[in-house]
């Protein structure tokens, strides 16, 4: 691996070698550029990351505790938010006007983005036409960190008025694991005996956790 020449920072490594040569450390520090007296960026981005973990849970860090961090006023809270925002809509433009079923993993990188920042449950929904194409992408319902209340007929309604012919639901488990509980499984099955007779079909719910997920129709649930 190459070493960095003498006062090289992260931002000219990046001009000279490209992105991928750059750490996580060495990246966020480009983002937060510059730092403060006494603390450059490479500091600050070393120390965020050894106060959340790695970029992941930095990134899924509610407002209150990132700004609560020295060094990340508004500015670089909001630097870092609009930079995951950027990465969702290029995961979503991957996905447009092509079929999520030749694409799944760009479906769960979509899916990541999406959901993976959020600090509370978030229950979403991707509408798709007959061809299995993204018409469009909604979040309808919001709960505490236990949970989200999820109405069917609320869905149903949505669906049929984006005209879909078959949906992926998914959500976030904020604890971080994807494993699927006793109640996820429930609203899975009434949900789609719902949308069955609609003749709506349920292609995949999926629960996006810490950097992994969990699908239901790979599991054989659906």
């Amino acid at each position: 691996m190459a070493v960095p020449l003498a006062g090289e920072g992260p931002r000219e490594k990046l001009l000279e070698r490209g992105a991928t040569s750059l750490s996580d450390a060495e990246l966020l520090a480009v983002l937060l550029q510059p730092g403060f007296r006494g603390c450059s960026s490479l500091q600050l981005a070393r120390g965020l990351l050894s106060r959340f973990g790695d970029i992941g849970s930095l990134l899924r860090a509610g407002r209150d505790n990132l700004l609560a961090c020295t060094g990340v006023g508004p500015a670089r809270y909001a630097q870092l938010r609009a930079a995951m925002e950027l990465a969702r809509r290029q995961a979503l433009q991957s996905l447009d006007g092509g079929d999520v079923l030749d694409s799944p993993q760009a479906t769960r990188r979509f899916l990541q983005y999406h959901l993976g920042c959020h600090s509370r449950e978030v229950f979403c929904c991707l509408f798709l036409d007959s061809q299995h194409r993204v018409l469009r992408c909604e979040d309808l319902f919001f709960g505490t960190l236990d949970g989200a209340a999820v109405y069917p007929r609320e869905v149903a309604v949505r669906a049929l008025q984006n005209h879909a012919a078959a949906v992926i639901f998914a959500h976030n488990h904020p604890s971080g694991v994807a494993e699927p509980s006793s109640a996820d499984r429930r609203i899975t099955e009434r949900l789609r005996a719902a949308l069955g007779l609609l003749d709506i079909r349920v292609l995949d719910h999926i629960i996006v956790g810490c950097g992994r997920e969990f699908s239901f129709a790979e599991e054989g649930l659906l």
